[in-house]
């Protein structure tokens, strides 16, 4: 145990990490006590209690503070630095304050008896009950809003009768390369590494394929391509609860599945079975996205819910889990996705480019939020005869 986290274990004679031999003085406890006040607005939770104080150094008055998230959070650094630094400002005879700030994401526990895929440290399904509730869309902008948040990002297209990443990632014609003729190299654009069946076969060529073979060609598209250390692999599944989910639940490691649906009650329908399969599974859910809540008149900027409201809310509350985000029919994700320039790429400033950052950091938190693997730490033993 870390001296730090002994300090936070209770211990009533706190413990300066920098000079354990050395009772803390009265500015680093005051130090500890404002960060235990002051709340991260990603998480809701104090910097203390979600233990991403890893460092406080007290030189006479002056402070320096090394905080590491676990999530990325590249558009909010500055924010957060401000607001730590704004509330440490207040205590008296304090000098100078240095917030470092940085994250650091890890591998966190997937199924029982799952291992875990090498390459690649979180996976996280994008999933629904129903098709054309813009999935699809959801998952490659999330990828997008991942990366720039500053995280190491894969996409795997899994929907295997009717691939669209190559198209929406602006890959189409394009074809992956193999070093070695048995795996292959993700293409890569806007910094995320992609693969899909899409890049293998012609665009107008129908997989009329049965489940075992489509199962066995996920699995492969997984399994064999060169994923280059990812923070995180969003999997775009296709709509349902198939042979390619129950493949997902019982041999790829999931950190957790995010369940995309619109607010129209027979869209609710499908995605409360999507969301019932991923608990039978043992998969978490880490929250819901309300695609397509309201529509935004191009025109006059008139805003409307023509698929009725308050379905992704009702359903969050029915099964206790959180709803990640709203987003708005605009024809300007369609029109992005469809040239290959999806939204956070196309217009990475706009606003809705800020809702898909916003719900992806609340992705990556809750990801944070779950236990870690350690695994990796362990020896493996092997026992044979001698």
């Amino acid at each position: 145990m870390s001296l730090l986290n002994k300090w936070f274990s209770g211990n009533k004679k706190p413990v300066n990490v920098d000079s354990p031999a050395s009772e803390p003085s009265m500015l680093e406890n005051n130090v500890l006590s404002v960060l235990r006040q002051t709340i991260d607005p990603n998480t809701g939770r104090d910097f203390v209690s979600e233990k991403t104080v890893k460092k406080i150094h007290v030189d006479g008055a002056d402070v320096t503070v090394d905080i590491v998230l676990p999530y990325p959070a590249a558009s909010v650094i500055e924010p957060l630095r401000t607001t730590l630094q704004q509330a440490l400002q207040v205590l008296e005879g304090v000098g100078k304050i240095s917030i470092n700030l940085s994250s650091n994401i890890v591998s966190h526990a997937v199924q029982r008896g799952v291992p875990l895929l090498a390459g690649v440290k979180n996976i996280i399904a994008v999933a629904s009950g129903k098709g054309g509730v813009g999935k699809s869309t959801t998952a490659v902008n999330l990828a997008l809003a991942l990366v720039a948040e500053g995280a190491r990002v894969g996409l795997l297209d899994a929907d295997i009768y009717g691939p669209s990443q190559p198209t929406m990632m602006g890959l189409e014609g394009q074809q992956p390369q193999s070093p070695d003729g048995k795996s292959m190299t993700p293409l890569m654009n806007y910094g995320v590494q992609t693969m899909s069946i899409g890049f293998m076969i012609d665009p107008e060529q129908p997989m009329v394929w049965r489940g075992p073979m489509v199962t066995q060609a996920l699995t492969q598209l997984l399994n064999d391509t060169r994923w280059d250390d990812l923070d995180y692999l969003l999997i775009d599944l296709p709509p349902g609860t198939g042979d390619i989910q129950l493949t997902l639940a019982q041999k790829i490691p999931v950190t957790g599945a995010v369940i995309v649906t619109t607010p129209q009650d027979i869209a609710l329908l499908d995605a409360r079975k999507g969301l019932k399969m991923f608990e039978k599974v043992g998969i978490p859910i880490l929250g819901i996205v309300e695609n397509m809540s309201v529509h935004i008149c191009s025109n006059c900027g008139h805003a409307e819910p023509i698929f009725g409201s308050g379905g992704g809310e009702k359903m969050c509350s029915d099964y206790g889990v959180s709803l990640l985000g709203q987003l708005p029919l605009d024809i300007g994700i369609r029109l992005s996705a469809d040239s290959g320039k999806p939204t956070v790429a196309a217009e990475p400033d706009g606003k809705i480019a800020a809702i898909y950052k916003q719900i992806a950091r609340k992705v990556a938190v809750k990801v944070g939020e779950k236990a870690q693997d350690h695994s990796a730490k362990f020896p493996k033993i092997v026992i044979q005869n001698t």
